[in-house]
């Protein structure tokens, strides 16, 4: 039986208690085996276990597992019992945070009887923050620390430095943390003792802590600081220097250092040999980005793995972050692709491919932690790689489907993936709550969408869909289908074109798309909407959009054949830069918008344009809509809305 399969047979079996309908089972990663016993439930008192029943046992081996046993687990419990068994702690910290979930989703009644046996597929599952560009407070750290161990993260990758500022203490050099060193954020920085702080917490919550000194790239900031450069004679002898203080006094018991070698022309071929053996000799291993410097098996400790360019070799263990760079992804498309797609398309982890980190870049300025978390879509794409990383598998590798949901809703991946919308949205619900979390179902939202039509240039053209919907259409001697799609964000052409799969199977410039749905209100009502159709980076320096326009494309919205006008933009700079900070461009950034429905039928349709795919104002066009109806504060879906295009007709 599937584990998919499990759940819900578990769900169906726990929804017929008699004594008070329980919750059902809520488990987020899915454990790799669930057995279900008939044997009868656990009762609670006053909504936990009593102590005295509950028992946690080291024990020398768990036959089922196939990799990474010292994660794995075993958890029992029957009428009169709770059992936790592991190798090792670390199996034991998982166990626990199973066995919260189970009573958090208990109704504070009973536990059903079952055996899970656990262990991840891959044994790196991390997020990475650059606050090298940034500044996260060490409170907000530790909040997402603890909350994510829940849901087994294991690592955390601390990138520290970059050529906008150096951001942890050093005594042996003060001036890397004088304001005048930096360029974005002056005297942000991370002390020692917080330093310290972080390290402590996160082996408290079983997590590996892996700081990044970026080296010999993104280094501006050592180089304002010390005059040298760091692949000068005298620039290695001030970071040798540096990194026996980082790992000696800041980070004693932390086990590796990343050092980058990211993004950067090597004049000096010895520097990154001796700066690895140099931090070898101070007892941690090595972490470099790949594409970076090349290394030979025995060379480095693993290689992180970026962009499509980034290749594992054997003999090295590789972290996939190809296309897990969150600062690019939108709300609703991208996780799709994040949640379908295999590990660096394995299925479970091996000497050689150890695991995956999601990275947020932030090249652009943001006003605070929170938009941070709320314009990257933090914890919604976490709690995808959570599961992915854990449970293993997946249907692709961001190269069939990509960023969009089959149209069968009878399909393994459209149900699997229905079903962890189903239970991220109860964790969204019960334990994020005051807390950024941009993310609604989006799998009852249906489109028809339009081939799109050539507009030679012409954003503004007119063609047949705007005069009437039908299922086709023949437009100068060529017929144009309509076909269906699913979702709250539809990526026409995605960002990074046709690596990853988008709904058109090959998107030219200069075309004209339209999408549209027909939204069943059971009254006369306001409801909210997020809305947008250009999801902005936060990576680009790109120009916020002209007054009165959705984009520079040209993208119009009508609502019962009224157009929607778009929000007035707070940004009105007309320079591209990265110091200037995004503010309501994109709609996590901004109060829903206020849109009257009518009772029955309300009729929906999007026109969007393209020119040229990389323009002076924005310099990656992401060619895609993001649309659904939500409550008025923005927290959850609109209820009671029903969305069904072939209903367009219909009054």
């Amino acid at each position: 039986m599937t584990t998919l399969s499990c759940l819900l047979a578990a769900m169906l079996l726990l929804s017929c208690n008699t004594e008070k309908k329980s919750e059902p089972l809520q488990l987020l990663p899915q454990p790799q085996m669930l057995t279900l016993s008939p044997s009868g439930q656990h009762r609670l008192h006053q909504g936990m276990p009593d102590p005295s029943v509950v028992a946690e046992r080291l024990i020398a081996a768990i036959p089922e597992v196939e990799v990474n046993a010292e994660e794995a687990y075993r958890l029992r419990i029957t009428p009169d019992s709770i059992l936790m068994e592991a190798t090792t702690e670390k199996g034991i910290y998982w166990a626990r945070q199973t066995l919260n979930q189970l009573i958090a989703s208990s109704g504070g009644n009973t536990l059903p009887a079952l055996e899970i046996t656990d262990w991840p597929a891959f044994r790196v599952r991390g997020f990475m923050h650059d606050v090298g560009r940034s500044f996260i407070s060490v409170e907000e750290l530790k909040k997402q620390i603890s909350l994510l161990s829940q849901y087994k993260i294991n690592v955390f990758h601390w990138h520290l430095t970059e050529n906008q500022g150096w951001r942890l203490e050093s005594r042996r050099y003060p001036q890397l943390n004088d304001s005048s060193s930096f360029t974005r954020l002056p005297g942000k920085y991370y002390t020692m003792e917080d330093a310290r702080e972080i390290a402590v917490h996160c082996k408290t919550h079983n997590m590996l802590l892996i700081p990044e000194i970026d080296m010999p790239g993104h280094s501006d900031a050592f180089a304002r600081a010390t005059g040298v450069d760091m692949q000068s004679e005298k620039g290695m002898k001030i970071l040798k220097d540096l990194m026996e203080e980082i790992c000696t006094e800041v980070f004693p018991e932390v086990p590796y250092i990343h050092i980058g070698t990211d993004e950067v022309e090597f004049t000096n071929p010895v520097f990154v040999p001796e700066m690895v053996a140099h931090i070898r000799g101070l007892g941690k291993k090595v972490i470099s980005w790949n594409p970076g410097w090349n290394y030979q098996p025995g060379e480095i400790d693993a290689t992180q793995l970026w962009s499509y360019r980034g290749k594992a070799q054997p003999g090295i263990p590789a972290i996939d972050s190809r296309f897990h760079y969150i600062n690019h992804f939108d709300a609703f498309g991208d996780i799709v692709a994040l949640y379908n797609s295999r590990i660096y398309n394995s299925d479970k982890g091996s000497n050689d491919i150890a695991g995956t980190i999601l990275a947020i870049w932030n090249d652009r300025l943001l006003e605070d932690e929170e938009q941070i978390m709320a314009q990257n879509f933090f914890y919604p794409n976490m709690l995808a790689l959570a599961e992915r990383a854990w449970l293993g598998g997946g249907s692709e590798y961001f190269d069939k489907n990509g960023v969009i949901l089959p149209i069968d809703e009878k399909e393994e991946t459209f149900r699997s993936f229905v079903n962890f919308e189903h239970r991220m949205l109860w964790h969204k619900e019960h334990n994020f709550a005051g807390k950024s979390f941009p993310y609604v179902q989006q799998t009852q939202v249906k489109w028809h969408i339009i081939d799109p039509f050539p507009n030679g240039g012409d954003l503004s053209a007119v063609f047949p869909p705007e005069k009437a919907l039908s299922d086709s259409y023949l437009y100068n001697g060529q017929t144009y289908a309509v076909r269906p799609a699913i979702g709250a964000g539809i990526y026409l052409r995605h960002v990074w074109g046709n690596i990853v799969p988008a709904f058109y199977e090959n998107p030219q410039e200069n075309h004209t798309a339209y999408a549209y749905t027909c939204v069943w209100s059971p009254k006369e009502q306001t409801v909210g909407l997020w809305v947008s159709t250009q999801n902005y980076s936060r990576s680009e320096s790109d120009l916020p959009p002209p007054l009165g326009e959705w984009d520079y494309r040209g993208s119009r919205i009508f609502i019962n054949d009224k157009i929607l006008s778009p929000p007035v933009w707070e940004n009105r700079h007309t320079e591209k830069t990265n110091e200037i900070t995004l503010k309501n461009e994109n709609f996590t950034a901004r109060p829903p918008l206020p849109v009257d429905l009518k009772k029955g039928w309300n009729k929906v349709l999007l026109k969007l344009p393209v020119g040229k795919f990389n323009t002076p104002e924005v310099r990656l066009q992401k060619w895609m809509f993001t649309f659904v109806f939500v409550t008025p504060d923005g927290k959850d879906a609109m209820p009671g809305l029903t969305y069904d295009p072939s209903k367009i007709n219909e009054k």
